[in-house]
Order: C-alpha cells, then sequence, then structure tokens
C-alpha cells in the first residue's frame, strides 16, 4: 500500500490493535490524511507521514512484520514485533538483497543458492529449533524480535550499506525497569490488577470484522483467555479442542468441562495416527525451515478445525514464560540450590547413579507407585525428568545446567558431522545481577529465545497454513511490562505455577476444573515411531539414507533408534528432530 503522498510503500502482515486510537492521535494533532478505508496498514502509513518510523513504532500496539520503503531517502526498513509473533527472513544472495515472511518465499528467487549451516542444524537437534539470528541457510537470518533493519539505495538499486540491525525494544530493558519500579500493592491488588488489565487487552483483540473464537486446551492459560472473553462478549464464544484416544496425551474431557461451564459453543476432534499420516509429509512445505516440536501437528490440527468456523483465534501461548509456568521454573532453582552445596566429586557420583537407571524404568516404578503417590508427583515421562537431575549432578554452573534442561540430547555434536552448538543468547547471557533468581533468569532467557523461535513459530506457521489469524493476548506489551514488575511469589507460589492466573480464573472457573498437572500440548509419537510411523521414519533413518545425505554420523544416529525401537529408551524427541531434517532436506534439496 501507499502512503497518500507517495512517498511511503509498505508490504505488511499482522494487525495493529491500537490503530483506532492512533487514528484518533493524529485527528487531534491536526495531521490526519483523508482516509481511504478503515485498515491498520493505512493508518500505519499515515503515521509514518505524520510522526517517522521510530515514533510511529515506539506507539504501536500488535503483531506485525513490514517492510517500509522511504521513496525520498531510498531506504528500506524492515522491522519485527516486540516479541517475535511475526516472523522476518532477510539476507544477500548473489548481491540480490531477499527478504520475505518465510524461507520459501526466499527460495523463489531465481538467484537463490545457500547451504546448509551445520552449526544452525546441530542447533536443530538439541532444541527442536534453529534459534534466531541463525537460519538452516548460511548467509540468511531472522530479524529478531523487537529489531528493526534499515538498508540503502543508490539510484541504480544499488545496496550501500551494511545488514546491522538495531533494537528499538528490548526485553531485557523492560525486565529492569520492572524490577526497578515493583508492584508495591497487596497480593489482591495485583490479582484485580492484572484481571483489569486482561480484560482490556483481551477486549481490543477481539474486534474484528470475521467471525472469530479461541482455542481451549482446558488448561489454565486458555481457560483465561476464553473466560474473559466470554464475559465481554454478547454471544457464546466457539472454542476448539483437540484430543487423543491416549489418555495420557488427552485433554479434551478437561477443555469440554471448562467448555460447558463458561457456555461456550465448543467443537472439539479426537485425532488419531490416520490423521498424522497425511500431514507429516507437509510439513517441510508448512514450515520451510526445519522445525522439530512435535506439537506442531495438534497445533497445525486444532487450526484446520478452527478454520472450518472462524477466520480469527485468540490462543494462551505465551503465559508460561512470561508467569513462570513450566515445570523446570518450579524445580530447577530448588535442586541447583541443593545440589551446588554437595562437593563436585560426591555431585558426580549421584548424577552417574542416576543415569544409569535407564527411563523406562523409571517411568516403570512411578507407573507401579502411581496408586499412592500424592499428585503433584505424577507427571508424564518421569524417567526424562530424573535423567535431567542426573545430568545436572555433572554441571558446574546454572547456565550450564540450564542448557541442560532444554536439550534434547546431550551431545548433539556427536551426531552433525561437522556441526557445532552456536553462540545465542543463553550462552552469552551469564550472569546478569539485576536478576536475583534463577528462575527469573530462565523464565527471560525462554521469552528470548524459546518464545519466538519455538511457540510463535508453531502456532504461525501452523494457523497461516489454514489461513486462521491467530492472535496471542499474553504477549501483549502491555501485560509482559506489569508481568515483570510482579514479584517472583505472585508467579510461583508453595510449588505452583502462574499463582495469580489461578487466582484470576478461579473467579470464573472452580478450581476443581483446572488445578492439576501440567500436560503440554503432546502426542504420543513414541510409541507411534514404533508401529504406524515405523515404515515412514526408517526409510528417512537408513544407514545409507543417511550416509548419502552426509549431514549426520549414521553410527550414531542407528544406535538411538535400534534402542527406542527396542524399548531401551525414549529417543523419541532427538529421532523426530532429525527426521524433521530428513523429510526438509527431501522436499527442498532434491
Amino acid at each position: 500500500m501507499l502512503s497518500v503522498s507517495e512517498r511511503f510503500i509498505i508490504v505488511y502482515n499482522g494487525e495493529i490493535y491500537n490503530h483506532l486510537d492512533l487514528r484518533g492521535m493524529l485527528e487531534m494533532e491536526g495531521e490526519p490524511p483523508s482516509w481511504r478505508g478503515h485498515s491498520d496498514t493505512e493508518t500505519m502509513l499515515a503515521c509514518f507521514e505524520a510522526w517517522g518510523i521510530d515514533k510511529t513504532i515506539a506507539r504501536i500496539t500488535g503483531m506485525f512484520a513490514f517492510a517500509l520503503w522511504d521513496e525520498q531517502e531510498r531506504t528500506l526498513t524492515l522491522v519485527r514485533d516486540r516479541m517475535g509473533e511475526k516472523p522476518l527472513y532477510y539476507g544477500i544472495v548473489n548481491g540480490t538483497f531477499l527478504f520475505g515472511s518465510e524461507i520459501k518465499a526466499l527460495q523463489c528467487h531465481p538467484e537463490f543458492r545457500a547451504t546448509v549451516d551445520r552449526n544452525a542444524l546441530t542447533a536443530l537437534v538439541q532444541r527442536s529449533y534453529v534459534p534466531g539470528p541463525y537460519t538452516i541457510y548460511s548467509g540468511i537470518s531472522k530479524l529478531q524480535p523487537g529489531h528493526m533493519l534499515t538498508v540503502n539505495f543508490n539510484a541504480d538499486g544499488v545496496l550501500t550499506s551494511d545488514l546491522n540491525s538495531r533494537p528499538y525494544w528490548q526485553l531485557r530493558d523492560t525486565v529492569e525497569q520492572g524490577l526497578a519500579s515493583p508492584f508495591i500493592g497487596s497480593d489482591d491488588d495485583a490479582v484485580s490488577e492484572l484481571r483489569k488489565l486482561l480484560v482490556e487487552v483481551i477486549t481490543s483483540q477481539m474486534i474484528s470484522d470475521v467471525p472469530l473464537g479461541t482455542f481451549l486446551s482446558g488448561g489454565i492459560d486458555s481457560s483465561l483467555v476464553t473466560a474473559i472473553m466470554q464475559e465481554v462478549s454478547s454471544r457464546p464464544v466457539r472454542t476448539f479442542s483437540i484430543g487423543f484416544d491416549d489418555k495420557q496425551f488427552d485433554e479434551s474431557e478437561s477443555a469440554r468441562a471448562v467448555a460447558d461451564h463458561i457456555g461456550s459453543e465448543h467443537v472439539e476432534l479426537i485425532v488419531t495416527p490416520e490423521h498424522l499420516m497425511g500431514l507429516i509429509p507437509r510439513l517441510p512445505e508448512i514450515y520451510s525451515e526445519p522445525f522439530a516440536d512435535s506439537s506442531q501437528l495438534p497445533t497445525f490440527l486444532v487450526s484446520q478445525l478452527a478454520r472450518e468456523h472462524v477466520t480469527v483465534a485468540l490462543t494462551g501461548d505465551g503465559a508460561d514464560e512470561i508467569f513462570g509456568g513450566y515445570n523446570r521454573y518450579m524445580a530447577a532453582g530448588k535442586v541447583w540450590k541443593y545440589a551446588s552445596r554437595i562437593p563436585a566429586p560426591l555431585r558426580g557420583m549421584i548424577g552417574e547413579t542416576l543415569l544409569s537407571v535407564p527411563k523406562s524404568s523409571w517411568d516403570g516404578l512411578f507407573r507401579a507407585l502411581s496408586p499412592v503417590l500424592p499428585r503433584r508427583f505424577h507427571a508424564r515421562g518421569p524417567g526424562g525428568k530424573f535423567h535431567k537431575i542426573g545430568q545436572l549432578f555433572k554441571l558446574k554452573s546454572r547456565g550450564e545446567y540450564y542448557e541442560s534442561l532444554i536439550s534434547l540430547t546431550p551431545d548433539p555434536e556427536a551426531l552433525v558431522i561437522g556441526g557445532q552448538v552456536p553462540v545465542t543468547a543463553i550462552s552469552q547471557s551469564g550472569p546478569w545481577p539485576g536478576l536475583n533468581s534463577f528462575e527469573q533468569w530462565m523464565m527471560l532467557m525462554d521469552a528470548e529465545t524459546y518464545l519466538p523461535d519455538d511457540i510463535c513459530v508453531k502456532v504461525d506457521r501452523a494457523s497461516m497454513a489454514n489461513s486462521l489469524e491467530t492472535r496471542t493476548p499474553y504477549l501483549d506489551r502491555r501485560i509482559v511490562e506489569f508481568a515483570w514488575r510482579l514479584p517472583l511469589d505472585l508467579k510461583i507460589r508453595n510449588g505452583s505455577s502462574k499463582w495469580i492466573l489461578r487466582e484470576i480464573l478461579a473467579g470464573y472457573v472452580p478450581r476443581a476444573l483446572f488445578e492439576r498437572p501440567k500436560s503440554g500440548f503432546g502426542i504420543p509419537f513414541g510409541k507411534w515411531l514404533r508401529d504406524p510411523l515405523y515404515d515412514w521414519a526408517e526409510e528417512l533413518l537408513g544407514e545409507e539414507r543417511l550416509r548419502t545425505g552426509g549431514y549426520f554420523n549414521p553410527e550414531n544416529i542407528r544406535k538411538l533408534w535400534e534402542a527406542h525401537l527396542a524399548g531401551k529408551g525414549n529417543h523419541e524427541y532427538v529421532l523426530w528432530n532429525i527426521l524433521m531434517f530428513q523429510s526438509w532436506q527431501e522436499h527442498w534439496e532434491h
């Protein structure tokens, strides 16, 4: 779209939630154009003409990635939203500057040539995603959240500047400001203030000219979003969830109970392996960069289900990173606190002992004891957690400990030929005096890495592939900024995560409907790899296939695969990471 003066041209992906307020500000300042329509795109262009780029971006609230061409200055400015909800890739290929929302957009250029970055591949094997600013291709980068990149061109269209992005907003600044100006009211004051803010944000994100609904898993985050939506809506909210025949992974009953209590118009789908068999071959096209968070599958299916009824859906993503929802936040601080007091040699012996017992044996022990264990000890995959603790006891610093918690294999470099784990925000972070707890530090690391590069990628690609727009209230800058003013014990208290969200939700839904062990949005694919997905996986993990590909160590990977098939270890996650790359390579490089 062109601005009124035709100085600015924008290509844009996203939604500006406060664009009507921005129009009002322009009216008050006496600088509005003759409006041609009602879109937020036109509002942004008018703001750029009136205020310039920096001032406009500072006032925008929303999710966005855009490229703005300034005909007068001959500059192109790329901008990505604060929390990384919308993607933006760029790079120079054979002298041509390319940018787009997905790597496959860049691949369409006739000059596109790029080689796989083996370090990025190593990170994929380690974490299930490629952390920014890296991409799977050398020379192609992700624009980081809260950053902008301005490049200059001469009259002949030749690039005349370096590719150096700069932050216009940083989460770390928000954290420092929040810690410097903490919320000083009572617990009840904090609960009331956050509830009002959530109502304001969710109401602003419900403005839509098209049918709107929400994903509802039955967990705290999505239930609270749904409850508030229903509170401010004049009609039943449309809610969507999926479930599985395997009760260990199925949350559909919880979602249904919440929907019944709230009074939403609920739709659910029970997923079978047959649903996934047709979807798995499509994943390389949907994600275009190899991506291996297995919850990509149910996320796609719930997006597909929702799109049959609505065009926009709100989600509960982001609350875990902002309000302390992951199990590791509650356990890691305590474990490291006690572990660090044990002399290193003894700690190492304890770690080796825990690791010497196979994960499957730990799982079997906890299954046998489950009738007598308190509910707080009921968790999926306890064997994996004990192995995490075993790894912890062998480590020397909390940074190493956190890396071990997020790593799906202790030695990814042994699996990728010529690959090394790249430097990321985590390895560069070091001690940060402003954060007085390990829990807060982990939350920041997750919000800077896992949230934009895994969670946001998963939801954005899955929904966009179904022509569904998703909106994420918890990632609104107002929520994020308020959350970092809250003391830690309003998030994690007495072994309970997201305390303040639970308190708000209890005003809408009986606690019995949501006070239960946390469950991820997963699928039983570890079991499925041994049966309905076996032929597909065996073909991609064949020794000759791996050797011909030239990226993986065939011997080490075959050992993992054969151990998994024999039930001698559950290696589903690292195997899925490798399978997703193999599938991606087959699709895009042949």
